[in-house]
């Protein structure tokens, strides 16, 4: 839950003149935002400020809600859903299809919202609109294959006749971050909504704008108004009401809440699928093409300012390459531009609050208190904007730091010389995480045969995370403390529905009819399985 940013000015101590102060005015237009806020269920009579990281001006003033209005969003979302649910696949798709063609054409203004509440690089905001765009499309496509009814054999050819429905579970409860304010509030929500659910939704209360803005663009496409509900309010309060009342929770966040998430939901039986933290490795291989490793290094460390659960934090590099390797990816490091510009003018954003920024510095040093070397960076940047802090490239990390296994979810990445693949696994394999991990190599066969050794739940090659989770086809989760479930592919839309069997018997039942014996009954249909099994029926 984000709180209000104490080096950040009040309503109370705005000063009187904007023109010398940017943090005297809000950043965006105060109509626009109360149009957007208009959409929460909100009624406590409490409000939240939040604030740009680029520049620390205020944003929004969030009306909250409480357990009432959790209650109610439930309420208005079952009345929807039960209608919604008879809608059929066909029409879902469309819809889809213009939700697409709508994140598309509104791309510029999504952007900007994500730029100004998270602190992104414009280029990483890009990726949230692709994104959503990918996942609508991508559903809209697959609804028939996924949730259609499909005929199974029967236990008797011919008698017994099966079929598998899909119904959809009801309400979803989505609890989305603040990282990735748009693609994680919207892209888990699509194919609950596709295989006939509501959903009730909490965004980050530090980045609601951009969820709600899209959200906006669902409505307008013409998907029922009630369907999809947002909250907004402290995690503890809201996130748990929302859990006390979903018939699937959907959440992506820190492993130590996904814990709590994952215990209140087994409390009253209910299904849920978290994604949760990372320490994910890059591995380069003796034969990897030096360049390339070098960019992909770049980009799998420093997108979105290292705040991304699949972001690299380890790189294990072969100790035949290792020092031409670190050479060049230091100098490219150094050449990356920090911006606070809304547009296209920065390689790297910012982080998005004090409490980021604190953490990044706490791990930097810590780590060079006890031996440690900072390769390049390892500074905030307050000349660029609050919560900037340097790309950073750490050397020497041993298990006595912090960063070593604790995620840093921050522009850090410690490296380390490794001599054989055996070596480098089992290093990349340590520690309780299982998200993420890439392997640079120009050997893709060697690379595919490395990759059922990593415990991770995706594994790029030649690339630090964008090919698997840009293939929406591809289910994309962790192992271990990573979480539990897969957003993505065929998994991620049948985990917000339950399967039905229906069976009907022509003809014989399945027993002895009348007029034969037990005896005779039973030899009969052992008879029929030793010909079964020799046709090769399943």
């Amino acid at each position: 839950m984000s709180r209000p940013d104490p080096h950040a000015p009040s309503h109370g101590s705005l000063p009187a003149d904007p023109e010398h102060d940017p943090k005297a005015a809000f950043a965006l237009d105060p109509a626009r935002v109360r149009r957007l806020t208009a959409q929460l269920r909100a009624t406590s009579g409490s409000s939240e400020t939040t604030y740009a990281p680029f520049t620390g001006q205020p944003i929004a003033t969030l009306p909250l809600s409480d357990e009432g209005d959790v209650a109610d969003a439930f309420a208005a979302a079952r009345a929807a859903q039960k209608a919604w649910a008879r809608t059929d696949l066909a029409q879902r798709s469309a819809l889809l299809l213009d939700l697409h063609d709508a994140v598309l054409d509104h791309a510029d203004d999504l952007m900007d919202l994500v730029q100004w509440e998270a602190g992104k690089a414009r280029k990483h905001a890009y990726d949230e609109v692709l994104h959503v765009a990918l996942t609508a499309r991508y559903y809209a496509r697959t609804l028939e294959r996924h949730l259609k009814t499909r005929r199974v054999p029967g236990v008797y050819p011919l008698l017994t006749q099966a079929r598998i429905n899909r119904v959809p579970k009801g309400v979803v409860g989505i609890i989305s971050p603040w990282n990735y304010p748009l693609t994680l509030a919207i892209s888990d929500g699509l194919p609950a909504i596709g295989a006939g659910n509501a959903v009730v939704h909490k965004p980050d209360s530090q980045t609601p704008l951009s969820a709600l803005a899209a959200i906006d663009l669902f409505r307008e496409v013409g998907f029922p108004a009630g369907l999809w509900q947002v909250v907004c309010g402290p995690g503890p309060q809201i996130g748990g009401a929302i859990i006390d009342h979903a018939d699937y929770v959907c959440f992506t966040g820190s492993t130590a809440t996904g814990k709590v998430v994952a215990a209140q939901a087994a409390e009253r039986l209910v299904s849920c699928s978290l994604e949760l933290g990372g320490k994910n490795a890059m591995l380069v291989l003796a034969d990897a093409q030096i360049d390339r490793a070098v960019e992909g290094a770049v980009r799998g460390a420093y997108s979105s300012a290292g705040q991304l659960c699949v972001s690299i934090e380890r790189l294990f590099v072969a100790d035949a390459i290792y020092d031409k390797f670190v050479a060049k990816l230091v100098k490219r490091i150094e050449r990356m531009k920090l911006s606070a510009a809304i547009g296209y003018d920065g390689d790297m954003g910012s982080l998005v609050s004090q409490r980021q920024l604190d953490t990044v510095s706490a791990h930097v040093a810590d780590a060079v208190s006890k031996g440690a070397r900072v390769l390049t960076g390892g500074r905030p940047r307050p000349d660029v904007g609050p919560y900037f802090y340097e790309p950073t490239l750490l050397e020497g990390v041993n298990p006595s730091m912090e960063c070593f296994a604790e995620e840093t979810f921050g522009p850090v990445v410690s490296v380390y010389r490794f001599g054989g693949e055996a070596e480098a696994i089992e290093r990349a394999n340590a520690g309780s995480y299982g998200l993420n991990a890439s392997i640079f190599t120009r050997d893709i066969a060697r690379a595919r045969a490395l990759a059922p050794q990593i415990k991770a739940g995706t594994v790029n090659i030649n690339e630090g995370f964008a090919a698997t989770f840009g293939t929406i086809e591809a289910p994309m989760g962790g192992m271990r403390e990573s979480g539990i479930g897969r957003r993505h592919g065929a998994e991620g839309i049948l985990r917000y529905t339950e399967t039905q069997s229906v069976a009907n018997q022509r003809l014989l039942p399945l027993t002895a009819p009348r007029f034969v014996s037990d005896a005779t009954y039973q030899k009969a249909v052992t008879s029929a399985l030793r010909l079964l099994k020799k046709t090769g029926r399943a």
